[in-house]
């Protein structure tokens, strides 16, 4: 798929929304919305307890390196029960809070597609929020290409889109088990411990949410690091300086949506 391809799909748009994360995928179709659409496309990012932190100063950056109008909005998916009750189905009541809110903007604004940075991979995992993104008209630009993850890194860089390399950051609740009710303590908890990890030069990884025990999943490159005493003990501080009594390291690496593959937590390597 070349840009020209992707410029002609979001150009069938006379205007557009765009659900940005300052991740990748937003981040493309926001620099194409913005090279097609000028002025008539809006970036939004939506706040919550379920947001890590830094991901809002990163989506600002993103888009004004994009140098597309970029607007903050606050989303209470916590105020909806499906999604405090933690089923299998919590991403369309997280998404489904997220595109009224958009909508309604796009309304206000007279802009008449909500855009997201859904792409053509989302589609072989469990994704609750595009029945959501069905019932509010939302249009998927990388999906309607076929550009998978790969694609769209390669072209982020061909356009110097600065989060081009930048790992995928879902929401905080995504660490939490199907059935365990999503809280604000909880969410805190889980992030905390995450940016604790950060701060020991981890990238990529999760803190999975268990009761009081933080299970870590780190990439493949970090884990032989992470197998050092003075690193386990490192990563055992970090996690418990979050308010977990434990902390434990899954031998495998890390795995995007490995939730949506489990129903049991997986044997751990305790620390």
């Amino acid at each position: 798929m070349s840009l020209g391809e992707l410029e002609a799909i979001i150009a069938t748009a006379d205007g557009a929304v765009v659900a940005f994360s300052g991740g990748v995928d937003s981040s493309l179709v926001a620099a194409v919305a913005r090279r097609v659409l000028g002025e008539r496309a809006l970036a939004v990012t939506a706040v919550s307890p379920a947001l890590a932190d830094g991901e809002l100063d990163g989506a600002r950056s993103a888009a004004a390196a994009i140098g597309i109008a970029h607007r903050v909005v606050r989303t209470d998916e916590l105020a909806r029960a499906g999604y405090r009750r933690n089923g299998r189905d919590r991403c369309y009541h997280c998404k489904t809070e997220l595109y009224d809110t958009l909508a309604a903007l796009a309304r206000a604004e007279g802009i008449p597609v909500l855009f997201s940075g859904a792409n053509a991979d989302d589609v072989g995992d469990w994704r609750p929020g595009l029945k959501a993104a069905a019932e509010h008209d939302v249009r998927h630009p990388l999906l309607e290409a076929g550009m998978g993850k790969g694609e769209v890194r390669a072209l982020a860089r061909e356009l110097r889109i600065p989060s081009a390399d930048k790992p995928a950051s879902p929401c905080l609740a995504s660490r939490i088990p199907y059935g365990t009710e999503v809280e604000p303590a909880t969410l805190a908890r889980i992030d905390a411990a995450e940016q604790a990890l950060r701060a020991l030069g981890y990238r990529e990884l999760r803190v999975r949410h268990f009761g009081g025990t933080g299970r870590v999943e780190l990439a493949a490159d970090d884990l032989l690091r992470a197998s050092t005493p003075a690193q386990r003990d490192a990563i055992v501080r970090a996690v418990r300086s979050a308010g977990y009594d434990d902390a434990q390291i899954d031998p495998e690496p890390f795995r995007s949506g490995s939730l949506n593959r489990m129903r049991t937590p997986l044997p751990l390597i305790a620390t």
